[in-house]
């Protein structure tokens, strides 16, 4: 019997699986159109708090989270995604904050890269890479 789910996708090449969490609707769906293109398993959350939970659900191995959002902002999940997990995950945080000391502080929480938008593509799927590889 085939699967009618429309959500489930073909098992992806690499078996990496990334959790995206923005609440920009363009770049969400830029960023994974690219990363699915190159063989990763997508989850997406659209804010902080639920990007806490889909990263203690889906285990991810990389997350790519952004600084500004609803409810929980990237820097406070940051904190708890390295407070909590006894395996650190990758994590990318992206922003269009131009602050050096932003960067600092993500750097101090153990952020993985640190990538300003608008950015090409090709720059996020090195690190990613680079990260996952």
């Amino acid at each position: 019997m085939a699967d009618e789910k429309n959500t489930v996708e073909a098992p992806p090449k690499s078996g990496k699986r990334i959790l995206l969490v923005d609440d920009d609707r363009e770049i969400i769906e830029s960023m994974r159109f690219a990363l699915a293109a190159a063989g990763y398993e997508i989850f997406v959350a659209r804010d902080g708090n639920q990007g806490l939970a889909l990263a203690e659900r889906e285990n991810p191995d990389l997350v790519i989270l952004d600084m500004m959002m609803p409810k929980r902002s990237g820097f406070l999940v940051l904190e708890k995604l390295r407070r909590t997990r006894p395996v650190p995950i990758r994590i990318i945080m992206v922003t269009a904050n131009e602050g050096s000391r932003h960067k600092a502080y993500a750097e101090t929480l153990g952020v993985d890269d640190y990538i300003r938008k608008p950015f090409a593509m090709g720059r996020l799927l090195d690190s990613v890479n680079r990260l996952l590889g």
